[in-house]
């Protein structure tokens, strides 16, 4: 299919002296407050409106500004491996034309990703940032350094891993600077994981450092004191097109008190039925190497139908 024929102002708020301030224990995740949680950003729960599950698109970007689907548990440092990772599909469309063609189907929040990010792959991400300006957000070597460049280039949030789950470690320093500097409403925090003695933990470098922190309900309440959005790619699965992982969704759906984005795994558009069962209509869903658009099968205008149909029943 060529995509040609598919036609087919937030207030940054930042964290005062007074701000909660937890350290997390390596073994069992338990956290210890050392401050209070400003009023402001209190019970996040109640701050988290649902207006139906939706359809969040995405465009990865891979070396030289490639818009490609991989499979994320195969990317490492080249470097150091001298690997390939898997590619199930490399694009002859820019970024760009994706941003273009979200922009024209309405769907906002999906995310650029710029896996690693050479010159030419950041130049790639600001043209489809300037494409549809508000309506992406973009992720890879996001620091306070430049996160609010991307910004002022047209994105909506920016999403941070790496920069904050440092060493295997949560950095909750780097994690307050960067809301510092964009606010915790311009921010996304990726939580992507994978199964490790029977919980999921988050990882981060290419997703092949696991850290010592496991997604449970206390963590991401505390994670959501600075975040106003969670992206959780489940790496077990992602771009596999060999299911959903429907444990994680469920997770997801019942204990994440802001806004969460899943993502792997999608095949089929009963997959999307699933996260929306399971995920108990709390949780939006990414959908990459599956659709067709990508060289998948899954039909792209199919996926947005269905993200109109979940919006009309939200009325």
């Amino acid at each position: 299919m060529r995509i040609q024929s598919i036609r087919a102002t937030t207030s940054l708020s930042s964290l005062h002296s007074g701000s909660a301030i937890y350290n997390v224990n390596n073994n069992n995740n338990q956290l210890k407050s050392f401050g209070t949680v400003p009023s402001s950003i209190s019970g996040t729960r109640g701050l988290c409106i649902r207006c139906g599950v939706r359809f969040r698109p995405c465009i990865d970007i891979h070396k030289v500004g490639k818009v490609k689907q991989i499979v994320g548990s195969t990317i490492q440092d080249l470097k150091e491996s001298g690997s390939t990772p898997v590619t199930n599909f490399e694009s002859d469309k820019s970024a760009a034309v994706y941003a273009n063609l979200y922009k024209e189907d309405g769907l906002i929040g999906g995310h650029v990703i710029m896996i690693g990010a050479d010159p030419v792959s950041k130049s790639a991400a600001i043209e489809a940032l300037h494409a549809y300006p508000g309506g992406l957000q973009v992720g890879g070597g996001i620091n306070p350094d430049n996160a609010l460049s991307y910004i002022e280039e047209g994105a909506s949030h920016v999403i941070i891993t790496s920069y904050v789950f440092n060493n295997g470690q949560m950095d909750l320093q780097r994690l307050k600077e960067l809301v510092r500097v964009v606010g915790r409403q311009r921010l996304v925090l990726d939580l992507s994981c994978r199964k490790k003695e029977g919980k999921y933990a988050i990882v981060t470098d290419r997703w092949q450092k696991f850290t010592d922190v496991c997604l449970d309900q206390k963590i991401l309440d505390f994670l959501a004191i600075y975040a106003d959005e969670f992206l959780v790619h489940g790496v077990d699965v992602e771009g596999k097109k060999l299911g959903i992982d429907e444990a994680l969704v469920t997770l997801l759906g019942r204990h994440s008190p802001i806004p969460v984005t899943y993502a792997g795994g999608v095949t089929v558009m009963a997959d999307l039925e699933k996260i929306k069962s399971a995920g108990m209509e709390n949780v939006d869903v990414t959908v990459g190497s599956a659709l067709d658009i990508f060289g998948g099968n899954l039909a792209y205008k199919d996926v947005v139908a269905w993200h109109g149909q979940q919006k009309a029943l939200a009325v």
